[in-house]
């Protein structure tokens, strides 16, 4: 059964991507986050959620969305998946007013064991210098941010959030390669106008290094949870979160104080 309901959630996730793609209310929309990767660059761990950058009204798009996904996503997956579903606005505290409008997808079959599923799609803003980039899946054209902000905004999000998501740092470990001569310096003119503080980050650093064990612990648990599993067995014979942290750790101060990113 949990193989089956991780099919059944990648399955929505790629309709919920396919029809943004595809509809007026999603045009200028990028997507960007987890899903952007398992999507379009066949990462291996599977998202929880969906995330889509958005350069204006973030409340007024998540409406338009919600509009959508009522008129045409539910009757969709009712008639593809049987799966009865609900989708509402978020309700979004003040402090996130300014950077996310989320929007609450909710999927379930009565008289079944599959449970209920529950798919956040959130619309956000991320630091970008580049211009969109367009690439295809299964014949559609996405919208989506560089490679490089891509990485770059998985740094940033290490260091910014109030609580740290260990799936940020599985992303930047397995799209590493996506590190450029130039991202210590784009890094740091995105973390200025962000007005994140060298104090904030120097402290986000040094609680991946004190506490090492809890967040190698955490990263084995996600990869057991959300990465494929040969790709779970091979990054746990590596070292697993142990492993990663100390990767990420070395890559983090190249690009964040041997740099002076975090100045």
């Amino acid at each position: 059964m949990a193989g089956d309901r991780a099919e059944i959630i990648e399955q929505i996730q790629r309709a919920v991507a396919a029809l943004v793609a595809t509809q007026p209310a999603g045009a200028g929309l990028w997507l960007v986050g987890g899903f952007r990767y398992r999507l379009l660059d066949r990462a291996v761990r599977r998202s929880v959620d969906i995330d889509y950058h958005w350069e204006g009204d973030l409340v007024a798009k998540q409406q338009e969305l919600v509009d959508l996904f009522r008129r045409r996503l539910l009757p969709d997956i009712r008639r593809h998946l049987e799966l009865e579903g609900s989708v509402q606005a978020a309700p979004g505290s003040a402090d996130d007013a300014a950077s996310v409008a989320s929007i609450e997808l909710a999927f379930w079959r009565l008289g079944s064991q599959l449970g209920r599923i529950e798919i956040p799609v959130d619309v956000t803003r991320i630091e970008c210098a580049d211009r969109p980039t367009a690439r295809t899946a299964d014949g559609i054209v996405y919208r989506t941010a560089s490679n490089a902000d891509m990485v770059e905004s998985k740094v940033i999000a290490i260091v910014g959030r109030t609580f740290l998501e260990h799936r940020d740092l599985i992303d930047l470990h397995l799209f590493a390669s996506h590190v450029g001569p130039d991202t210590p310096a784009r890094l740091q003119r995105k973390l200025k106008r962000l007005r994140l503080e060298r104090a904030g980050v120097v402290r986000r650093l040094a609680d991946l290094e004190h506490s090492r064990a809890h967040h190698a612990r955490t990263l084995d648990s996600l990869i057991r949870e959300q990465v494929d599993a040969p790709a779970a067995a091979t990054l746990a014979m590596a070292g697993g979160g142990r492993a990663i942290l100390e990767h990420l750790q070395g890559l983090l101060a190249t690009l964040l104080v041997e740099q002076g990113a975090a100045g």
